[in-house]
């Protein structure tokens, strides 16, 4: 038996973990597009700030990949899937056959789309390569831009405040952080970032890059220039499924799987940025890009790919990060208006929480400052526990798993879950 694993991130890696819990002799081969072996995409803000030195990002060691029998090939990419070959083309030319596929391709950041964004000195925030572009660029460099308010864009934006450079944030949309937080916690956020010397502008966007080769600025649609010589484009990402198009593999916004991450075709499995899983608050499917979802569902898919039969049960979306020394949670659905019951707390400044309820079953919340029992809620929320006699209770210090034990306990597969950082919970 050949496994064949397209992507070197978490789906990937966890994939192994999966098959190797059932077939411990099966032929396994990880490709990665990147010529690094898999490591913490999400660490390297870290790096670029430099508290994390480059091997410090990497998953394994490199002996696991010896020990477990890895073909480990990096630095290229697949190019096509003939499915009736059972076959997967490279970059470079090597065709490897397969008997089992997983595709963990995962996402690509999504284009500027104004004139000049090819000039020297733009960059995403996704890889590594990214990384270590902007810190050499950073050596000369005196003031960085970020295009769009989402979460990547800002944490490049405040590792390069970090380095000493001055950073402005630029948003199209009336808020940071849109499509992660509400409102009111992306006013606390706006506020404390300003506070530590961010500057931010909403409601405009850059209509050209300036400079002859070589970013200098960048002119806003507002006709005023602004002066930079690193800029970030923090505009979201997409599944990369454009080498999939032909392969007779069902798309939609990524690759369609089953209950069991299986697509519509026979011994392939997708997991991850890439595939479209049923959401776990509202049963629609969508892309969840979240490290813990790509985690659970490469785990998952390497179990079903080696003979298991592992249900997915579901994504959840989810988002965690750290501004100055200010922690921020947010999990499921946090942002919805109709049918739900909101509840908000305000312990002091910068200090907030908001939990969504519908049919008193948690479906969302945020968590700002005070982050410490996150794990728990999403325990109550992965698991639709119904907390109606005490949901006003939510926003309590001391409301946690230890003090509501033996009331939570008595619902019904309250036991296991996933903390924000992908680390599973076992509630006995």
């Amino acid at each position: 038996m050949h496994y064949l694993i397209i992507g070197g991130c978490a789906a990937g890696l966890n994939c192994i973990e999966g098959i190797r819990k059932i077939d411990k002799k099966g032929e396994i081969t990880l490709v990665s597009a990147e010529k690094f072996p898999p490591y913490a995409r999400c660490l390297i803000t870290d790096y670029l700030i430099g508290t994390h030195k480059e091997e410090d990002l990497y998953l394994r060691e490199k002996s696991y990949y010896e020990k477990t029998e890895i073909n480990l090939i990096v630095g290229e990419r697949a190019e096509e899937i003939n499915i009736n070959n059972k076959k997967v083309i490279l970059s470079g030319g090597k065709e490897i056959l397969y008997d089992k596929l997983l595709i963990a391709t995962g996402a690509s950041p999504k284009k500027l789309g104004s004139k000049g964004e090819t000039k020297k000195g733009i960059f995403s925030f996704r890889t590594i390569e990214d990384a270590k572009g902007i810190l050499e660029r950073s050596k000369k460099a005196k003031k960085a831009v970020v295009f769009g308010g989402g979460l990547i864009g800002i944490k490049a934006g405040y590792a390069l405040k970090k380095k000493g450079l001055e950073v402005e944030i630029i948003v199209k949309s009336p808020q940071i952080l849109s499509r992660v937080i509400n409102k009111e916690a992306a006013e606390i956020i706006f506020n404390w970032l300003e506070n530590n010397g961010i500057k931010i502008r909403t409601g405009v966007a850059p209509r050209e890059i300036t400079g002859n080769g070589e970013m200098t600025g960048v002119l806003l649609d507002n006709g005023e220039k602004v002066n930079a010589q690193i800029g970030i484009v923090g505009k979201g990402v997409s599944s990369n499924t454009s080498f999939l198009e032909n392969s007779g593999i069902e798309l939609h916004w990524g690759v369609m799987v089953n209950e069991f991450l299986q697509t519509n075709q026979e011994n392939v499995y997708a997991a991850g940025d890439v595939a479209e899983t049923k959401d776990l608050i509202t049963g629609e499917y969508t892309v969840n890009a979240l490290w813990m979802n790509a985690q659970e569902q490469g785990y998952t898919a390497g179990i079903n790919m080696a003979g298991g039969e592992k249900i997915y049960p579901g994504s959840i979306g989810g988002n965690s990060a750290e501004f100055f020394g200010l922690p921020i949670i947010s999990f499921g659905h946090v942002r919805e208006k109709e049918n739900v019951e909101v509840i908000e707390t305000h312990e002091k400044d910068f200090t907030y929480k908001r939990f969504v309820l519908r049919d008193d079953k948690l479906i969302g919340g945020v968590l700002i400052g005070n982050v410490e029992n996150a794990g728990f809620y999403m325990a109550l929320m992965r698991n639709k526990i119904n907390i109606k006699n005490y949901k006003n209770l939510l926003g309590e210090k001391w409301f946690n798993y230890g003090e509501m034990k033996e009331i939570l306990e008595s619902e019904e597969g309250f036991r296991e879950s996933v903390s924000p950082e992908g680390k599973k919970i076992f509630f006995k």
